[in-house]
């Protein structure tokens, strides 16, 4: 037995390996080439692994850790910032997909009513496995595109209750009767929402608390997917969405101080699981159905695509989306999906299609899938084109600038207009919209993109630059990072604004000319306000300031050097000090 997973593994592995390399080589993406991997080495080709389905429901946590991830990175105001599009347009998304490709699938099949729309609801959903990571790789996953193709795939994960309702209402297996009514679904899923908001908030943060101060990186890892897991393992135990049991976990996590930390440990899981995923639909791929009906399987799956796109691209349209936009959005959502397979096979014991219908559509959800990254790369001059009316945001270009500063909020545009007021040619990147629309009516000139992706830097000319200044809010700027971008501009002196004493800490041996806290001279400032206004001399006021930036400075050595916050705490002033004390 364990010979035999030795060598499962060994194929599959490999099998991967060689083919996401090659089609990565060709611009195609990972997908394509875990598709083609598994569809090689299973049973109907190869022959070399067997046994797609065990393997594929152990690599459906694949999907569960991509949509903790992806919550990771979601507060729950950003989340509800989000309301329009998810409600608005997911839910106009799923419906009239849905109800447009049951149509095409009745009028092409001539199944049974019941049956096409047992077909027709799944295959309007997309793969949020396959999209998610293509916008996490290109850096769109938090602009304006990124957000609305993510409130699409949202919504489309929260319609899987309504969709197996549905199927069961038109079952006509009796085994089914027996099976919770859809609003008993529903109940579950508006409570289980609810428990893993409290669960998250008095539960899970405490945990993280005491596994923090305990330094034991290895239980960030081990309560990192006990978290997912468990909140998957109750949403399956209701009958509801794993993936959103996760997702609803990640955002309770999102504005956590272990955010970074859990998304770095899980990663890994996610992206070694979801290659697994891929590989066992590609195993899963019926070979002989193809063969047998190829002018069908390829007709359906491309009307299946053409539908989509059609619908997809109007309502983006309707949401004021350019219409180069609007396409690329209509192409990128435009394949079934993974839960399609599991709605498939709820239909198949509802007795509303034959397993040879749930076969023969698993092949065209996987056929339209394996077309995604043509399909986004054929297009892409088109998709990518600037418009004459201003609607797509120009990418940072290489225009010979000395600084680039990444971020320009309230502490990057200081930096920056103090630098172009000495004639330094500069270069401002920032990922806020709104914020580079009100730049531009001062006459700014701010270029969108993520400045944490090394090719993005150097599309923005930072092997060329002297200066690259992370001026960024909160604690995004890791040692990692700057390592990386030491490595790959070493003429670049590297600027860093520290979030806090923490912040600063993490940074100890990275590579960086200057880090400075963000609030500390603001924080100064105001005490000699104060201090002035009680009518303190001035000569005590300097004083007191020195006196404060000694300790503060003599702890902060301490505290780097230990690499722990408590280190010097009898440095701290906690009562009043008089003029001859010592500092």
């Amino acid at each position: 037995m364990s010979e035999s997973l030795l060598f499962d593994a060994v194929m599959l592995l490999g099998f991967g390996l060689v083919f996401v390399l090659i089609f990565r080589r060709l611009g195609l993406g990972a997908t394509l080439g875990y598709l083609v991997a598994g569809a090689l080495v299973g049973p109907q080709a190869l022959g070399l692994v067997g046994g797609a389905e065990d393997k594929i429901s152990v690599a459906e946590l694949g999907i569960t850790l991509l949509l903790f991830i992806v919550g990771l990175e979601l507060n729950p105001a950003r989340l509800w910032r989000l309301k329009k599009e998810i409600f608005g347009l997911g839910l106009m998304q799923v419906v009239f997909c849905g109800i447009a490709v049951s149509a095409v699938v009745w009028l092409i099949t001539q199944f049974s009513p019941a049956a096409a729309l047992a077909l027709g609801l799944p295959l309007a959903l997309s793969s949020t496995a396959q999209v998610l990571p293509m916008l996490q790789s290109a850096g769109r996953l938090r602009t304006p595109f990124g957000e609305r193709a993510f409130s699409i795939l949202l919504f489309q994960d929260l319609s899987i209750v309504p969709l197996i309702t549905i199927v069961a209402v038109m079952s006509r297996n009796p085994a089914d009767a027996a099976g919770p009514p859809g609003w008993l679904l529903f109940i579950y899923t508006v409570l289980a929402v609810a428990g893993l908001i409290l669960i998250g908030r008095y539960c899970l943060r405490p945990l993280f608390r005491i596994i923090g101060n305990m330094g034991e990186r290895e239980m960030f890892v081990f309560a990192g997917l006990f978290t997912v897991i468990a909140a998957a393992a109750l949403m399956e135990a209701l009958h509801l969405s794993t993936a959103l049991g996760a997702f609803v976990a990640g955002v309770m996590l999102a504005d956590s101080p272990y955010r970074h930390e859990l998304e770095a440990d899980v990663e890994p899981f996610r992206s070694i699981l979801l290659g697994l995923f891929f590989l066992a639909v590609g195993m899963m791929l019926d070979l002989h159905a193809i063969a047998e009906r190829p002018f069908f399987v390829v007709g359906m799956a491309l009307a299946l695509i053409a539908t989509k796109l059609a619908i997809i691209m109007g309502l983006g349209l309707l949401f004021k989306m350019t219409w180069r936009g609007a396409l690329a959005l209509g192409l990128l959502l435009s394949q079934g999906g993974e839960f399609g397979f599991v709605l498939f096979a709820q239909a198949q014991n509802a007795m509303l299609i034959a397993p040879e219908a749930a076969s023969l559509f698993g092949a065209i959800v996987t056929l339209s899938m394996a077309t995604t990254p043509f399909l986004m790369k054929i297009t892409q001059r088109v998709r990518t084109e600037p418009e004459t009316d201003g609607g797509t945001r120009e990418g940072p270009m290489s225009d010979g600038a000395n600084a680039l500063i990444v971020g320009y909020g309230r502490f990057g545009q200081t930096v920056g207009q103090m630098l172009i007021a000495q004639g330094v040619p500069v270069t401002l990147i920032d990922t806020d919209i709104e914020m580079i629309d009100v730049a531009a009516n001062f006459g700014a000139k701010v270029y969108y993109g993520d400045g944490t992706r090394l090719e993005l830097l150097r599309q923005a000319g930072a092997a060329e630059a002297e200066l690259i200044l992370f001026c960024t809010d909160g604690d995004q700027v890791t040692p990692e990072l700057v390592e990386a971008v030491h490595d790959s501009f070493p003429k670049a002196a590297i600027f860093v604004r520290a979030y806090d004493r923490r912040s600063l800490i993490k940074l100890k041996g990275a590579p960086v000319r200057g880090v400075v806290r963000e609030v500390l001279e603001s924080a100064i400032k105001m005490a000699r306000m104060a201090m002035s206004s009680l009518g303190i001399e001035d000569e005590e006021i300097a004083r007191t300031e020195d006196m404060y930036r000694a300790r503060d400075k003599e702890r902060l050595k301490a505290q780097v050097e230990a690499g722990d916050l408590r280190a010097a705490v009898d440095r701290i002033i906690t009562q009043p000090l008089r003029g001859g004390e010592e500092v």
